[in-house]
């Protein structure tokens, strides 16, 4: 948070401004309640800040903002100054005061000041400085406040950004974990398989060789492709790229599985002629990711 000094630095506020806004002192007191009661009259007339005060204490109000008006030309500017205009643009925060409602409501201020200044000193030089000094103070006061809002937005993109960070990294891990049970179930798959082509062989050894040797081939060309299957997701695991071609890949093996299978049970030729225009497509579909794929630079 910035100090009183160095804001006072930034704005050009030296003490000769601090004497000046003393010096209208007198005149600020002998025009509060004419100030209180033009202000009150353009928030009651704006239906967003007169909803915030119709549920507000009223007089507590007038008595806050009456002090804070005061305090403009009291011509003590530090840190202790600085800390009650924080807590002012704190409670604007906490009432659901919209920003842009403190920015219009100080320029009516700078309006009734520098109309009272032009209308009580002839002074053209003296009258400068004043309204210059004014100037400055509100400006000061206009900085802090906002400063209040911009905190309270970085407040909420902060723990936005925590909340965003832990369900990122709570969704890696779920996703991880789902990869490790994928890979223990293609092991558990691919040790069905092995027990299957073992199935598949015994035909063979019980004579019906040509059944064994079809049934055994659709086998083995399964487990190679679930070979590629582990191959791939242990390659995920390590963050490899995902490929789309392993497991179209599958896809085609299973078909060529299903039309040695169905060759052998002598299935009708529209059955056999659907698989074969299904593996057609597949094929062609294979053929065009690889294309795809190849053409992509390599991580």
């Amino acid at each position: 948070m910035i100090k009183m000094q160095e804001l006072r630095e930034h704005y050009r506020f030296t003490d000769d401004d601090a004497e000046l806004l003393k010096s209208l002192q007198p005149l600020a007191i002998e025009n509060q309640e004419k100030f209180s009661l033009a202000f009150y009259d353009y928030l009651y007339g704006l239906p967003e800040t007169a909803a915030i005060l119709n549920h507000s204490n009223r007089e507590r109000l007038r008595e806050m903002h009456g002090t804070w008006f005061i305090s403009l030309f009291s011509g003590i500017y530090d840190n202790h100054y600085l800390n009650h205009l924080i807590r002012i643009g704190h409670a604007h925060v906490k009432v659901g005061l919209d920003v842009h409602f403190v920015n219009a409501a100080m320029n009516q201020i700078r309006h009734f000041l520098l109309n009272l200044i032009d209308g009580n000193y002839s002074d053209r030089e003296h009258r400068r400085l004043l309204r210059e000094a004014v100037e400055k103070i509100l400006d000061m006061n206009l900085d802090v406040m906002s400063t209040s809002y911009r905190e309270e937005e970085l407040k909420k993109v902060f723990l936005s950004r925590k909340l965003d960070s832990f369900l990122i990294k709570a969704t890696e891990r779920f996703t991880h974990g789902l990869n490790l049970v994928l890979v223990l179930a293609l092991a558990v798959v691919s040790i069905a398989i092995v027990a299957m082509f073992g199935w598949d062989m015994a035909h063979v050894f019980r004579g019906d060789v040509e059944k064994g040797v079809f049934t055994a081939l659709g086998s083995l060309l399964i487990l190679w492709m679930m070979i590629e299957l582990l191959d791939n997701e242990i390659k995920n695991l390590k963050g490899g790229r995902f490929s789309i071609l392993v497991f179209i890949g599958v896809v085609i093996v299973a078909i060529i599985r299903e039309i040695l299978i169905s060759t052998l049970r002598h299935d009708d030729l529209k059955k056999q002629a659907f698989l074969a225009a299904t593996l057609l497509i597949l094929g062609i579909v294979y053929y065009l990711v690889s294309l795809v794929q190849r053409d992509q630079p390599k991580i």
